[in-house]
């Protein structure tokens, strides 16, 4: 059973019909919606700011999600749409990611960097504080720069199909937890 813990008098919140890997770690105040998947060895710290995440999304194997502290200078929340597939081992620290979206495997997004609806965010890429990017675009590198556009043909194909994928998975892990 995953590690879900109260801090600050801030309980997890979890969606219907969510599946929570057994050593998935949730912390604080963290809001997650229904249909939704946490992976193995993924952290979503809300002990010192809020984390909310969307319907169908899924957070992959390794992930860590955290805020900076809400009496600091520059506070962060972590906002994460709907439809949104974050990669194995990616950081997302205090940012704010739109819909239908996929963050590559290493990825990194730092605070208050938004991220708007249907982009890609290549593996290993680093989003800067504060970056405002465009949406329906694939960013790359460090620092992470616009490549091109992404089509609505790569948007079905890469994000929806990676994003609707993920919720079939965690429906295998869901049945075997039911058989126990």
């Amino acid at each position: 059973m995953a590690l879900i813990k109260k801090v600050r008098g801030h309980e997890p919140q979890i969606g219907e019909n969510t599946f929570l890997a057994e050593t998935a770690v949730i912390i604080g105040d963290v809001k997650i919606g229904s249909d939704c998947s946490i992976w193995y060895n993924a952290v979503l710290r809300g002990d010192v700011n809020s984390i909310t995440i969307g319907d169908r999304t899924n957070i992959q194997d390794g992930t860590v999600i955290h805020t900076t502290f809400d009496m600091s200078k520059h506070p962060s929340q972590a906002h994460i749409g709907n439809d949104v597939s974050i990669g194995h081992n990616a950081t997302i620290h205090g940012a704010t990611i739109g819909d239908k979206c996929l963050i590559g495997m290493g990825a990194t997004v730092l605070d208050n960097a938004v991220v708007p609806s249907g982009c890609i965010i290549a593996a290993n890429a680093l989003v800067l504080s504060g970056s405002v990017l465009e949406p329906d675009s694939l960013y790359a590198g460090i620092p992470a720069k616009k490549i091109k556009s992404v089509t609505p043909e790569q948007r079905q194909e890469i994000i929806e199909r990676t994003a609707r994928d993920y919720r079939l998975y965690a429906s295998w892990f869901m049945e075997e937890q039911d058989k126990q």
